[in-house]
């Protein structure tokens, strides 16, 4: 049986932008005699495994692809040149011939003097920009001695509760010199203003720093649940980030609208891909709802994908998501500036693909999947340690996870070209269809009303659900193969040392944090927590200058977040089945 469907002779005689019209119609006559003769002949021998082969989000992938696959593309509208309109290619002309993309190990665990040792020990071996994870209180906002934090201090990344442990975690760090991501949402703008206060107490203007705040809270309703306050003062939040960073910090990325948490949560590469470019388009509008120029802020918005085991669709993926964005921005939101256009992409490797299953395997996978990331044109690059489906990182595992990276770099060649695998039939044509079905995503996400609508009516949800119910089905029928978990089984389990986080560490943040409070000027910290919350109560005021004031006098991060749930109550998701 074909799986391939041969083009028709209009197919051919209306897709004529890149090759000659004869000689694609003796191309598939050639192909349709291979098919009945070659084909058929090897089948007979010898079957294919199955009937029909797909990517794995559910896209059927032909035998062989030729020129008739990609011949309605035009070489400069579709595909175009590195560094140019509309970057399939990439985002800049000579790419990795000119540095590497940034290498930026995830890291944060237990108290602040243990995570900023970590980041030093990368630095030392050759990671050339900061990320830092928070621990659970930290992301939902409460302080460290709040009911709510109990047995959860420092077990999934850093500790933080106010300036003092900020300052204590970049000690002897040059913020003015490495560039600093931080993954963290509802309270990204509180732990965004204590990074820049710790800055200026060490003379260093906030103008100078670089860097990259997470911050993208419409994914957290959509996947990871990580909201507190309902949707629209969460977005306002955002936008406040946005227009202070516009305003004041010209080399920070205000925000990484994030499709990796829409992956981990169960979605295909598809709705990855389309998820997060509608989040990004929805704060584009709401950013010009507050009054700004779309190229005023657009230049400084970045992106964050997950890379999967599905090495081709991964690569398509990146190559689709930059030449979405541009036309999207350039034709639908009007951007002039050419900076507004680019797509500038962080990847991380699929924390959900690591199996705790002879974790050893994990190391190839993640070459694999940076592998992809490079050969998309990432800007950026996490690679995830092979321990990390049953903690976090040893040194020693995110030293070879490091090392992934740089033999990559330096050893494989695949940085001497740019986009080496442009023009590839497959690759294009592959491009090409993740483009066409994210739009229309995007188109049926736009008919709702929009991405927050789409939210509160569990249109994202049940898309998640679904994909993530046929992606189980396929495993537990061995139609998807997850070596050492459904298949290759090793019947001894192979012991991997792993990282401990010691709960007695707690004590030592916590006296920090009773030290701060009984230290500081409190009726300053009253002060500006008023002066904060009269901010919040008015929608048109930017609240990031008074969040400022508040950290600069001292002032929790649970103190500061707890004006918030005041002002703008709390969220609770409905049920979708």
């Amino acid at each position: 049986m074909l799986d391939q469907k041969l083009p028709s002779h209009r197919q051919i005689d209306a897709a004529s932008a890149m090759y000659d019209r004869s000689q694609l119609t003796t191309l598939a006559e050639v192909l349709a005699q291979w098919e009945r003769d070659t084909v058929r002949r090897a089948n007979a021998r010898m079957p294919e495994q199955r009937a029909a082969f797909t990517t794995q989000s559910g896209m059927p992938v032909k035998r062989v692809y030729t020129p008739l696959d990609i011949a309605g593309d035009d070489p400069v509208r579709d595909i175009g040149l590195p560094g140019e309109y509309p970057y399939t290619r990439g985002v800049q002309p000579t790419m990795y011939r000119a540095k590497p993309w940034t290498m930026r190990m995830f890291a944060g665990f237990g108290t602040a003097e243990e995570t900023n040792q970590r980041f030093k020990y990368l630095l030392a071996n050759g990671q050339t920009g900061l990320s830092v994870a928070f621990d659970m209180p930290t992301l939902y906002g409460y302080d460290h001695d709040h009911e709510m934090a109990a047995g959860e201090f420092g077990k999934c990344g850093v500790a933080i509760s106010s300036l003092a442990d900020m300052e204590i975690l970049f000690d002897g760090i040059p913020v003015d010199q490495v560039t600093t991501s931080m993954t963290i949402n509802s309270p990204a703008a509180v732990i965004w203003a204590m990074y820049i206060a710790n800055a200026e107490k060490r003379g260093i203007p906030m103008a100078k720093l670089g860097g990259t705040l997470q911050n993208d809270i419409l994914k957290e309703y959509i996947a990871q649940k990580e909201y507190l306050f309902p949707p629209e003062p969460s977005v306002r939040l955002v936008v406040d980030t946005i227009e202070f960073g516009t305003q004041h910090m010209p080399k920070w990325n205000t925000i990484s609208i994030s499709g990796y948490h829409i992956r981990e949560a169960g979605a295909t590469a598809v709705q990855e891909l389309a998820f997060t470019l509608a989040d990004g388009f929805a704060y584009i509008e709401a950013c010009q709802e507050r009054g700004m120029a779309v190229d005023d802020f657009a230049p400084r918005l970045s992106h964050f994908f997950d890379v999967h085991n599905d090495f081709f669709e991964e690569i398509a993926k990146f190559r689709a998501a930059r030449r979405i964005w541009a036309r999207e921005l350039r034709e639908h939101y009007g951007a002039k500036d050419p900076r507004s256009w680019l797509c500038r992409i962080h990847a991380q490797t699929a924390g959900v693909s690591l199996t705790a299953q002879q974790p050893d395997n994990n190391v190839v996978r993640v070459a694999l999947q940076a592998l992809a990331a490079v050969l998309g044109g990432t800007n950026s690059l996490h690679t995830n340690s092979l321990d990390e489906a049953l903690a976090l990182p040893t040194e020693e595992a995110v030293l070879i996870a490091l090392r992934t990276q740089q033999i990559i770099a330096h050893e494989s060649g695949v940085t001497n070209t740019v986009d080496p695998l442009g023009g590839a039939y497959f690759v294009e044509a592959l491009t090409d269809e993740i483009e066409r079905q994210a739009m229309a995503y995007i188109t049926q996400i736009r008919e709702l009303g929009g991405v927050i609508p789409g939210i509160r009516n569990g249109f994202f949800a049940r898309e998640i659900a679904e994909a993530s119910y046929r992606y189980q089905q396929e495993v537990d029928t061995k139609d998807r193969i997850i070596v050492g978990v459904n298949d290759y089984i090793a019947e001894e389990p192979a012991p991997v040392p792993t990282l401990y986080v010691d709960m007695a560490k707690e004590r030592i943040h916590l006296d920090r944090l009773r030290q701060v409070r009984e230290t500081r000027d409190n009726a300053r910290v009253g002060q500006t927590l008023t002066a904060l919350r009269d901010a919040a109560r008015q929608p048109a005021a930017n609240t990031m200058p008074y969040i400022l004031d508040a950290v600069r006098a001292y002032a929790t991060l649970g103190e500061i977040m707890d004006v918030f749930r005041a002002v703008f109550g709390d969220y609770a998701e409905a049920p979708v089945y």
